[in-house]
């Protein structure tokens, strides 16, 4: 894998995240558009921490996390473009995400479209074990499949 580098997002990061995710599946399929991607980063979540993955000093991923979700985070996108799909820097910055969650809760959970075979066996690779569908959850007729990876209970009993 060439050399990346993964950092906190920042504001000159949105043209180039939301131009990544407004040419990629599985955001068209669910009619995520450049409008709306516009409207989700500006400003940049503040709720929310932010990372993106940059090779050869342009963004090639992003990844978004929102803490205390049931009883861990929630992974709530990671993407990364089309032309470095397959070469390990989805794989490192989901890692680097997990090495910060695991500091902090003991669960990592993820929502995967039923139609996204590519993230499923990506998931999958990394640990992560369905939960379930959400039938109709963003489009009709397609489930969201909620995915968790977890280090442990959330609660020990002494």
């Amino acid at each position: 894998m060439t050399e990346s580098v993964i950092r906190n997002m920042e504001p000159d990061d949105r043209a180039a995240v939301v131009y990544l995710l407004s040419a990629s599946e599985p955001w068209r399929t669910l009619g995520y558009t450049t409008t709306d991607w516009n409207h989700i980063f500006c400003p940049i979540p503040r709720d929310r921490d932010c990372y993106v993955v940059e090779l050869h000093g342009q963004v090639a991923g992003v990844a978004i996390v929102k803490q205390k979700f049931l009883l861990g985070d929630y992974l709530e996108l990671l993407a990364v473009a089309e032309s470095t799909r397959h070469k390990g820097f989805g794989g490192h910055l989901l890692q680097y995400v997990e090495q910060l969650v695991f500091r902090r809760t003991k669960n990592l959970f993820v929502c995967v479209s039923d139609f996204n075979e590519p993230a499923k066996a990506f998931y999958r690779k990394h640990g992560y074990q369905e939960i379930g569908p959400m039938p109709n959850f963003l489009i009709p007729g397609s489930a969201e499949i909620l995915l968790r990876k977890t280090v442990g209970p959330a609660r020990v009993r002494q």
